[in-house]
């Protein structure tokens, strides 16, 4: 019996090698675009939440918070257009009337507070909080003060809002 010859071809041609490398390079460039982008989405977001006017606003707001707590309503007082506010408040709790007082203002783009003693009335230390302030307004409304502040480093700029209600 004679031998038959299968002639069959393997392999595979040009083209189709050609388009089984432009698929597998597209899928390759979209994951890597995918990738980078969710870095930088990352990268973005970091430094959004960990960046110094976040964590300067949040000591901020914290400091303004527990002065103007502790404080009396009655002696408290505030500039007219809004630029600094003075807030007495008691050294402990035997004291007859308040004998400490806090003002928080802004100075060079610096929010500072300033403490001292009402009777004398003499500094006894000024306190720099955060730098990089942009802008700030005290309001006082009844028994609370309200503080809004704009601080700004690069292209992040946040503006905190906080109030604290004073008691007496």
């Amino acid at each position: 019996m004679p031998k038959q010859r299968f002639n069959l071809k393997t392999g595979l041609t040009t083209i189709e090698l050609m388009v089984a490398s432009a698929i597998g390079i597209m899928i390759f460039a979209g994951v890597t675009v995918l990738l980078v982008d969710s870095q930088r989405g990352w990268n973005r977001m970091y430094s959004r939440l960990y960046s110094d006017v976040v964590t300067d606003s949040f000591i901020v707001r914290k400091a303004f918070d527990s002065i103007v707590r502790k404080s009396a309503s009655a002696y408290s007082s505030i500039d007219d257009d809004g630029s600094w506010l003075e807030v007495c408040y008691y050294a402990d709790e035997f004291s007859v009337a308040p004998d400490l007082y806090a003002r928080f203002y802004e100075s060079d783009g610096d929010f500072n507070i300033e403490y001292g003693t009402l009777n004398p009335k003499e500094t006894t230390g000024v306190q720099t909080i955060c730098s990089n302030v942009v802008d700030c307004v005290f309001k006082k409304v009844g028994t609370s003060a309200q503080m809004i502040l704009t601080t700004e480093e690069g292209s992040q700029q946040i503006t905190t809002i906080t109030s604290a209600v004073m008691h007496n």
